[in-house]
């Protein structure tokens, strides 16, 4: 067990669920009500200043070995320079109510990474201060990275022709002198 994982479990005991090593990376389950303080600890006293990557994962019909199962999880990607160390944080996230709270107090880059995750996936970041889409448009229906969107439309969306129409004055754009038309690729 490393010298984090140690202390984590010290200082915060059941919220830590689970820790495995993968891939040569220390992985650590977190309960989700306990994520802000973990994160916070991590931040100011364990020297984790940045946060690389957050991201969602839609576990359905898939059932992966390890040690905490739900069909969500957020996943938080760590790196302290100080201590030349990268740390993974999985949290679980239940499919009846998908939400985790907001880190973007602590890391300011958490804003778009949790925006993105809730516009694909439908987690919410409770406290975030700008949960809206970020990809797709406002009047979307669903979160398309989920395993269970369908993939031919119940009805078309309103907004298509307008989007194709954009698209055609895009595919007009002159690049560098030289007119690119779609299907085209220029220098």
């Amino acid at each position: 067990m490393s010298e984090v994982v140690g202390k984590l479990k010290e200082r915060f005991g059941g919220a830590v669920l689970a820790e495995e090593v993968s891939c040569g990376q220390q992985v650590v389950f977190i309960a989700r009500e306990a994520l802000p303080e973990v994160v916070h600890f991590l931040h100011e006293e364990m020297d984790f200043k940045h946060l690389a990557d957050l991201c969602g994962v839609d576990y359905q019909g898939y059932k992966p070995k390890r040690p905490v199962s739900e069909r969500f999880e957020v996943v938080y990607n760590l790196y302290s320079l100080s201590r030349r160390e990268l740390l993974r944080l999985r949290v679980p996230v239940p499919e009846e109510d998908p939400w985790v709270p907001t880190v973007t107090p602590i890391f300011r880059v958490a804003n778009w990474f949790e925006r993105e995750c809730y516009d694909l996936l439908g987690i919410r970041f409770e406290g975030h201060p700008d949960l809206r889409r970020l990809l797709m448009p406002e009047d979307w229906k669903g979160h398309p990275l989920r395993k269970d969107y369908p993939l031919e439309p119940e009805e078309e969306w309103p907004g298509y022709e307008k989007l194709r129409e954009k698209a055609r004055e895009l595919s007009r754009f002159e690049w560098g002198g030289r007119r690119v038309r779609g299907g085209e690729h220029g220098a």
